[in-house]
């Protein structure tokens, strides 16, 4: 692969190069490779074989979590968010100690590890809440909970320019990767002034099913406004809000 340079960009194909646009600007690369019909059947691919059925089921998996959490995401998510995730679900899947290498599943895997994941890059959770809080997870239970002490947010909220409020919101996902289905529960505060006043105590509390034998997935995000004559205006069409995985429970 190599990038396009000069005035005139090219999108297309011209002999065996292929010109095109990508989130990474204007790229070009020369056609060819193995035919599909041998590296679907050559025993020597094998091993690609394995590789793509593993990898194709992390990316099923973590559209399912996107699915699962998607209202929050459409605030709340950066252009590569889809791609990382997928990555990290190779991980997940690649921890199963159980099934052979291309039946390796995120099941029999280890979704602990998603913990921490961040689907906004431009807008961390740790470079945004400075705020302690709790999460937990009670599986017997069904609840998934983020508990945040009083704090005053000018010293505790990293807050973009211009912003005037902010809400909390959470969501707590329940997730069946063997029948691709879920179960969701979201939870927000109400549109708190960004100023020197403390906050009350912020219990965010989302339910699920009971005893659930299914990975748990706790979601915290942070959303920024413009208050402008009395009405609040998303800030940046949410380029700095903030989403993050901050507690999973695994099988």
């Amino acid at each position: 692969m190599a990038r396009q340079k000069g005035i005139i960009k090219l999108d297309g194909t011209i002999g065996d190069i292929t010109f095109y646009k990508s989130q990474d600007g204007y790229l070009a690369r020369e056609k060819g490779g193995v035919s599909a019909d041998r590296i679907a059947n050559d025993p020597v691919f094998e091993r690609t074989r394995e590789n793509g059925a593993e990898f194709g089921r992390s990316g099923k998996a973590g559209k399912l979590l996107r699915n699962s959490i998607r209202a929050l995401l459409q605030n709340a998510s950066d252009s590569k968010m889809v791609s990382r995730l997928t990555t990290e679900m190779v991980k997940v899947i690649q921890e199963d100690i159980t099934n052979p290498r291309g039946l390796r599943n995120v099941i029999d895997g280890e979704a602990d590890l998603l913990e921490g994941f961040e689907f906004n890059i431009n807008g961390k959770i740790g470079n945004t809440i400075y705020a302690p809080f709790t999460a937990t997870i009670d599986r017997v239970a069904g609840t998934l909970t983020v508990n945040i002490p009083a704090f005053v947010p000018i010293n505790m909220i990293a807050a973009p320019g211009g912003s005037t409020h902010f809400k909390l919101v959470s969501a707590g996902s329940e997730i069946d990767f063997e029948n691709e289905t879920f179960v969701m529960d979201s939870n927000e505060s109400g549109v708190l002034p960004w100023d020197a006043n403390p906050t009350a105590v912020i219990n965010l509390s989302n339910t699920v099913t009971a005893n659930s034998t299914h990975p748990l997935f706790l979601a915290l995000g942070i959303e920024f406004y413009k208050e402008v004559n009395g009405l609040m205006y998303p800030l940046k069409n949410g380029a700095y809000n903030a989403l993050a995985l901050v507690k999973v429970s695994g099988l």
